[in-house]
């Protein structure tokens, strides 16, 4: 079942974010993820919203999205996104349709 990661970031140090964005791109193509929006502008419909930067994700499955998550490359790089950036990550199931 696919999944979708949900972050939504407070920039904190935007030198430390930037380095682990500019790595960002050669880790996740090792994976099976798909990157469908990194939005630092986005469109507020409704409510209160504190943030900085929403960033959406798919994966095929919760695996696919832990191999990536867990591997020693996006831990190496993540050191710099937390130090750049208070974070929440939300895993959310997407669903199966039947014909």
């Amino acid at each position: 079942m696919t999944v979708y990661a949900i972050a939504q970031l407070r920039m904190t140090d935007r030198a430390a974010y930037d380095r682990y964005q500019a790595k960002f791109f050669e880790v996740f193509k090792k994976f099976s993820g798909r990157l469908l929006s990194a939005d630092e502008s986005p469109l507020i419909v409704e409510g209160a919203w504190d943030r900085d930067k929403l960033v959406l994700m798919s994966f095929p499955d919760e695996a696919a999205f832990r191999a990536w998550a867990d591997s020693p490359e996006y831990l190496e790089i993540a050191k710099d996104r937390k130090a750049g950036a208070q974070s929440v990550v939300l895993l959310a199931k997407g669903f199966v349709l039947a014909p």
